[in-house]
């Protein structure tokens, strides 16, 4: 039986989410999030992992958890996440994109009628006693346009809420296309346009190496006189130094900022400005939003252990419920086919080609390349090779899928086909699905065979002699393996053949060295795929 499984969550999470964990595996927590150097004292006996944003997952943490299967962000973004270390070792990250969308697109208006209507000043000079309005004439967001600097999820929900205001909406993204900026009813313009135009400036992109400063010194000199900027979205977007240089000389109306460059130490730099509203990191802060993650990513974390994909994994291939159904008993079979080819390798790997035909060549056949190439290297790797690290290790091998369109079914409704050349040969084993789970190996080199691809099967090549089937049988018998079913292959009778045994139980060395010494047998392997 196997070992129950185990999760550490830090930093909080809701307690359904913690329920639901508990359901599959054993869960530890720490509330208040662990350092690095904690972090890596802790982490290596458990199998997942799950953070918000004050915990660090460096490649140090990573390369300490060698039973580590999946890390989650209970939230969006993953920049406190080493993705390139995760990807490496087959860790899937996973995120929960649209749990904390409506919190943080209302935070942000939130912050928005803050700022224009100078609340939080207002606010702190009556607590002192002091009944002052003067000083605290504001705007009105009606008939204003807002700039929309990032038009994803949160910021097509921000759009809407100020058109709710009657505010005018330009919206940059790089991604966005004009069809999609006219549906939300916005301009889509450059960037300095936006920041000409606008009297105040929401900012919603990801942290990536090309927006990081993405508003610096130049950005802001571009704003027009007292404009407003606001920034939920991730800390380092916005040039501090120069914001605090706009805000001193008087350029900018103010600033709202939810997420800082430095986190969690307080923004004493921008602190002292009246016209500054300074909240700490709270735009997924809602009783609502931190359910929805918590559950979100629960559930993943348990489809992952429990052997499942995972439908937010940020570093593997998004599949859809519905093409994962269609497509579930090729994704088995192309691993199966990757699996067996990975033993009949005859040295370095020199090509690989996957060839569909027939009605699977209709279909999305992406996925059924990472599958394939999971089966093939997982056997040549003494750590997990899964569909998140099979592209960087197929890299690293210096092989290149190629993938094509098969011009024969060889009179299947479908076929897939797997050529790989290594070390001066090509062999190919192809295979199809019957019915609707029904995967089998149905040919290799050239002999046609039925093959169900599961448990332990003995692969014996031979030629085509009277009493070869005979001599093996009752080998196998001897040695006390059972035999529960047989296929023979041969292009010709008296020829080379291949014959398929499946095995009830595994067979020793010694067993397959006396296979293989055998009259008439020119090579066996064992090979389980399972």
């Amino acid at each position: 039986m196997s070992k129950t499984p185990r999760v550490l969550c830090c930093d909080g999470i809701a307690d359904r989410g913690i329920e639901i964990l508990r359901e599959v595996a054993e869960v530890d927590v720490e509330p208040k999030g662990l350092t690095a150097a904690r972090l890596r004292e802790r982490i290596a006996p458990y199998d997942a992992l799950v953070v918000r944003s004050a915990t660090i997952v460096d490649a140090a943490a990573i390369e300490a958890a060698p039973k580590l299967r999946a890390i989650a962000r209970a939230g969006v973004g993953v920049d406190n996440i080493d993705l390139s270390a995760a990807t490496a070792r087959g860790i899937i990250v996973i995120n929960s994109p649209e749990g904390n969308t409506v919190s943080a697109a209302e935070h942000t208006m939130a912050l928005l009628l803050a700022l224009a209507r100078k609340i939080p000043a207002a606010d702190a000079l009556l607590r002192q006693g002091e009944w002052s309005r003067k000083e605290f004439v504001g705007r009105q967001l009606y008939r204003k346009t807002l700039g929309v600097v990032g038009c994803g999820k949160i910021g097509s929900e921000v759009v809407r809420r100020a058109q709710a205001f009657g505010m005018d909406v330009l919206v940059h993204d790089p991604y966005l296309s004009q069809a999609r900026a006219e549906a939300l009813g916005a301009r889509l313009v450059p960037l300095d346009e936006l920041l000409r135009e606008a009297h105040f400036v929401s900012i919603h992109a990801p942290k990536t190496t090309g927006t990081m400063e993405l508003i610096g010194r130049r950005e802001l000199a571009l704003m027009r006189h007292g404009a407003g900027l606001i920034n939920c979205a991730r800390g380092g977007l916005v040039d501090e130094e120069a914001l605090v240089e706009a805000l001193r000389e008087g350029r900018l109306g103010g600033a709202a900022l939810d997420v800082f460059a430095a986190e969690p130490e307080p923004p004493s730099h921008l602190a002292p400005f009246p016209n500054v509203v300074l909240t700490p990191h709270l735009g997924a802060s809602t009783e609502e939003a931190q359910e929805f993650v918590a559950v979100d990513v629960a559930e993943q974390i348990a489809d992952i252990l429990e052997g499942k994909l995972a439908r937010s994994a940020v570093n593997a291939p998004a599949i859809p419920p519905e093409a994962l159904r269609e497509l579930a008993p090729y994704l088995n079979l192309a691993e199966r086919i990757g699996r067996l080819h990975s033993h009949l390798l005859a040295g370095p790997i020199e090509t690989v080609e996957l060839l569909y035909a027939g009605d699977i060549a209709e279909r999305d056949t992406q996925p059924l390349g990472l599958w394939f190439l999971m089966g093939l290297l997982s056997p040549l790797r003494s750590y997990p090779v899964n569909i998140v690290n099979a592209p960087v290790e197929a890299e690293s091998w210096g092989i290149r899928l190629s993938e094509g369109t098969g011009t024969s079914t060889r009179g299947y409704a479908s076929l897939v086909a797997a050529r790989v050349g290594a070390g001066g040969q090509t062999r190919e084993v192809s295979g199809t699905v019957f019915g609707a789970q029904d995967a089998r190996i149905v040919e290799m080199d050239g002999h046609r065979i039925d093959l169900a691809p599961r448990g332990t099967v003995l692969f014996i090549w031979h030629h085509d002699r009277p009493g070869v089937i005979g001599r093996v049988g009752t080998l196998m018998g001897d040695r006390g393996v059972n035999i529960a079913g047989m296929q023979v292959g041969r292009t010709s009778v008296g020829g080379p053949a291949v014959m398929a045994l499946m095995l009830d139980n595994p067979i020793d060395e010694q067993t397959l060295q006396d296979v293989r010494s055998s009259p008439d047998l020119t090579n066996a392997m064992v090979v389980n795929f399972d």
